[in-house]
């Protein structure tokens, strides 16, 4: 999938590795790109779109869908994450139930809007941000991990579902990166900007799934280990 001239939309585009995702796009030849919030008037960058788009509200994507109707790509990036264990007795089953909302059901209702725009306009490519942790679950992230391997087989399904209509479906990993979502981790954290660097690399590539930073990759080998990482504590 060819950035130069293209148009793109990235959900939570207004910080973080959305905001270097709008910065990457442009910076290698995007002709258009529309940068979502749910509150738009919180999106800075100049050159871009803004587009008032919370992914769980139905009206919003259906307004994105019919506002954006050009677009070539569309980058999932929107998502949260939370620390309450899954068997919390209190919070757990809630603090679940809003992680998937986004993560999950956030990605489907933006690609279920988007899929018949992208078939219009020549298949272009769907990029779906997921994580280290859609394979690996940690103590500290039980309910995030979930949503992200989740979001991996919605993903691999949308691939097979969206091949047919020449649609390019491209699946992100990555470990902590350095945003404010994880400020307060004390562990190794890659750029968001290589990390939307590499993930405009991929598109050009054609690839259907990067592992965009060496956590990412330790953690995929590890399927192979024994017993395999996933096991593990």
């Amino acid at each position: 999938m060819k950035i130069q001239g293209s148009t793109v939309l990235v959900t939570g585009a207004n910080r973080g590795l959305g905001l270097a995702f709008a910065k990457a796009l442009l910076a290698a030849g995007a002709r258009k790109v529309y940068a979502g919030a749910r509150d738009p008037s919180t999106v800075k960058l100049p050159g871009v779109v803004p587009v008032k788009l919370d992914v769980n509200n139905p009206q919003d994507v259906a307004a994105a869908a019919a506002l954006a109707s050009d677009v070539d790509i569309v980058i999932n990036n929107a998502g949260i994450t939370g620390g309450t264990p899954l068997l919390d007795a209190k919070d757990g089953d809630s603090n679940l139930r809003r992680i998937m909302e986004t993560n999950l059901y956030g990605v489907y209702n933006v690609s279920a809007a988007f899929a018949p725009v992208l078939k219009k306009n020549g298949g272009g490519a769907l990029v779906n941000m997921l994580s280290a942790l859609s394979w690996i679950s940690l103590e500290t992230t039980s309910a995030y991990s979930v949503s992200k391997a989740a979001a991996w087989a919605l993903t691999n399904s949308l691939r097979n579902e969206l091949r047919a209509q020449g649609t390019q479906v491209l699946g992100i990993h990555a470990g902590y990166i350095d945003t404010d979502m994880v400020s307060h981790v004390d562990a190794p954290k890659t750029s968001p900007d290589d990390i939307a660097k590499r993930t405009v690399e991929a598109l050009e590539r054609g690839d259907s799934e990067v592992l965009a930073d060496d956590t990412a990759k330790y953690v995929k080998a590890g399927f192979n280990a024994t017993p395999a990482a996933y096991l593990g504590a």
